[in-house]
């Protein structure tokens, strides 16, 4: 492990005892939090993004509110639901991220998980869909992003054009030349993972697989991850491709979080998810000493570069910022991990 960061789901609403999270400190709370991250070395900030849920659904004006209040961390989303997008729109969002946080995005994106509609991205104006959960479409649309941000020209250039005229085509501007190394696929399954490693994409492995045949779900995630770098090397792309997975981790150092997460100690779990049964990750939570010894024993932590810890953000900025840093010293420099630097 070389990195880590958290997977924030955003999740607003009311609290209890007539407190209520709004949508306005769901994002400002993101914000003070990443800072503090960057503060402290910790190397990303992604966000789940869903639609119709009161959770984060048009990341990138978050993302790019993060990427000029801080100078080192990387700021993501795992992951964009390309069901649900404009290619070009997305193309033009991402470069301008990225090109604000100088070459920091790291843009998650796949078919997205089950939303609480149904068939939600017709309401967007996809349809024509022959797959019942949408996928022909999320992979149409993200091959054509993957077009744009590339750099090829896709609409013809009119001659006639009091603003600059010419012959040809045009690419979608702005364009970032570096954005296609910094895109990721999340793959929930080993096809997926081997196809975003043909395509040439990082891989997001998800917090469950498609695949329940007994075995732990972190040897299951390590197969995924090695069949995906297999058919990137198969494929021909040059370099290393990133991989990262994410897990429930909370180290337990106050009486606070021990009201919180003791006893929250558990094992893989099965269950159904889109008709399909599913390996669900286990929660790790104790003291550091006891969750070093356990996260050196998970393949799939040890194979991937970077961590993603999902944090209980409704709890807000001083609590997760303080299990943050818990982590970050007593955790993770244990499992190879070294702060960010400017």
């Amino acid at each position: 492990m070389q990195r880590f960061g958290t997977l924030s789901f955003g999740h607003y609403g009311p609290l209890g005892g007539g407190r209520q999270l709004t949508a306005a400190d769901s994002m400002l709370q993101a914000i003070d939090l990443a800072q503090g991250m960057d503060e402290l070395g910790v190397n990303g900030a992604y966000f789940r993004v869903h639609h119709f849920a009161r959770q984060q659904a048009s990341p990138m004006p978050l993302l790019a509110a993060i990427a000029a209040r801080t100078r080192t961390i990387e700021v993501g989303t795992g992951v964009i639901d390309m069901r649900y997008e404009n290619p070009l729109y997305l193309a033009e969002e991402a470069a301008a991220v990225d090109l604000i946080s100088d070459g920091r995005l790291a843009l998650g994106v796949s078919r997205g998980s089950p939303e609480t509609v149904v068939r939600g991205y017709e309401a967007f104006g996809y349809t024509g869909s022959g797959d019942p959960r949408g996928a022909d479409i999320a992979r149409e649309h993200f091959d054509l992003f993957l077009r744009a941000i590339e750099g090829e020209g896709l609409a013809e250039r009119d001659a006639s054009s009091p603003f600059g005229g010419g012959t040809g085509v045009q690419r979608i501007e702005p364009h970032s030349p570096g954005l296609r190394s910094r895109v990721w696929w999340g793959a929930g399954n080993r096809d997926s993972a081997e196809w975003a490693g043909r395509t040439g994409v990082n891989l997001m492995s998800s917090t469950l697989l498609t695949s329940a045949d007994g075995r732990p779900f972190d040897i299951l995630q390590a197969e995924q991850i090695d069949g995906f770098r297999a058919a990137w090397r198969d494929a021909g792309h040059p370099g290393e491709p990133r991989v990262s997975v994410s897990r429930s981790i909370f180290p337990i150092t106050t009486a606070e979080e021990r009201m919180y997460f003791g006893g929250r100690q558990d094992g893989d779990q099965i269950g159904v998810i889109d008709g399909i049964r599913s390996t669900f990750g286990k929660t790790y939570a104790g003291e550091p000493d006891e969750l070093v010894q356990q996260l050196k024993e998970d393949a799939a932590i040890a194979s991937a570069d970077t961590l993603m810890l999902t944090i209980p953000s409704q709890l807000g900025v001083e609590f997760n910022l303080r299990m943050i840093d818990s982590f970050a010293k007593y955790v993770a420099p244990e499992l190879g991990w070294q702060p960010a630097r400017v």
